[in-house]
């Protein structure tokens, strides 16, 4: 069994809210709940966290080495395009991750297609809406089960 950790970032816990044309009606709550009960599905444990604020975030990946995360589902919001500092902690702790955005960032303005992450993660999954939560799960069980299949016995 893995822990699996899903990371939002900034303005994420008013999903439901904002721009529902581009985000849609679904709660950062709902997304987690749905992604808790797959992950149990799957034989993991889920956990998650948000927040607005750079350092809190930080603090929360530094953490993942201490408390068994395996793998991060990341949504680094607009800290996707401004933190190298959230990228220099990912490398630092060395927990796998994707990197999953609800809309196409390519397809937005020309600001948001510079991303951090997005060469140091293991995939991206972006444009899906709320979906992209699940689709980036999935992705993140498979990741999980290759690995274990390469474990030694």
């Amino acid at each position: 069994m893995a822990q699996i950790l899903l990371l939002n970032g900034p303005n994420l816990n008013l999903l439901g809210q904002r721009e529902t044309h581009l985000y849609g009606k679904r709660t950062l709550a709902d997304i987690e709940n749905e992604l808790s009960g797959l992950a149990k599905e799957a034989g993991h444990s889920f956990g998650s966290y948000q927040s607005d604020a750079e350092h809190e975030l930080l603090q929360r990946i530094h953490g993942c080495g201490d408390d068994g995360t395996d793998l991060i589902l990341f949504n680094p919001a607009a800290f996707t395009h401004t933190s190298v500092a959230l990228r220099d902690a990912l490398l630092a702790t060395g927990t796998p991750f994707f990197e999953v955005h609800m809309s196409n960032p390519a397809a937005r303005e020309p600001f948001r297609r510079q991303s951090f992450f997005s060469d140091i993660a293991l995939g991206v999954i972006a444009g899906f809406g709320p979906h992209s939560y699940c689709l980036a799960l999935q992705a993140a069980i498979q990741h999980l089960a290759a690995a274990a299949e390469k474990q030694p016995e």
